[in-house]
């Protein structure tokens, strides 16, 4: 999905290090069963989009990735709606799921609308009608298929509006941490760090759904 190798390997990289706080997070944080659960479901999303990254991960199949990241929003939504206490952390790490979902959803074939192209063919060599003869008539070609075709216009948008909320919440969760180091110097590493995660995460799934586009 990203063309460019440099960037490719920092997005990667930048993943890799999403994974690695969240699986030292649940080995040394004396998690709850919910915790382990969402930091498992995030490093499995940053891990799969660290492999989605690169050409041939992007072909692999996408139908159960894209079951598994639906069912992990319903399981934070359904979080947020039991406990207030982590209301606002649930929603946004369920809209993270969605996103996730959303991207096996453009990758999968047949499942969204296909863009439609139109080409016109000149002079009266289109008609397939006997006896239609009328100079400067055009036929329009309809063709679904073809990867010409461009991109389907709510695809785009949503990718757009994707990207444009990822940045947001990372600029958002890095403010976070500057506020945190700000107000609060010694505060737990650890929490400063599980900050610095989303920032990471929400960073790099700008630059998946920008790729995308």
């Amino acid at each position: 999905m990203i063309h460019d190798l440099v960037l490719r390997w920092v997005v990667t990289a930048l993943f890799a290090l999403c994974v690695a706080e969240r699986v030292h997070g649940i080995a040394v944080g004396r998690l709850a069963r919910r915790g382990v659960v969402g930091h498992s479901l995030h490093a499995l999303m940053a891990l799969a989009m660290a492999v989605m990254a690169w050409p041939r991960g992007a072909d692999l199949p996408t139908t159960i990735p894209l079951l598994l990241f639906v069912s992990a929003a319903v399981w934070f939504v359904a979080g947020a709606v039991r406990t207030a206490e982590h209301r606002r952390a649930d929603a946004y790490h369920a809209l993270m799921m969605l996103a996730m979902a959303w991207m096996y959803a453009v990758m999968t074939d047949g499942l969204l609308p296909a863009p439609v192209k139109v080409a016109a063919v000149g002079g009266h060599h289109g008609s397939s009608m006997p006896g239609m003869h009328m100079p400067g008539m055009h036929m329009a070609i309809v063709d679904t298929t073809s990867d010409t075709a461009g991109t389907s216009p709510l695809i785009t948008g949503l990718n757009w509006l994707l990207t444009i909320g990822s940045t947001v919440a990372g600029a958002w969760w890095l403010s976070e941490l500057l506020a945190r180091r700000r107000t609060k110097p010694l505060a737990s590493g650890r929490a400063q760090l599980a900050i610095a995660t989303q920032a990471l995460m929400a960073a790099g799934m700008a630059t998946m759904f920008a790729a995308m586009m």
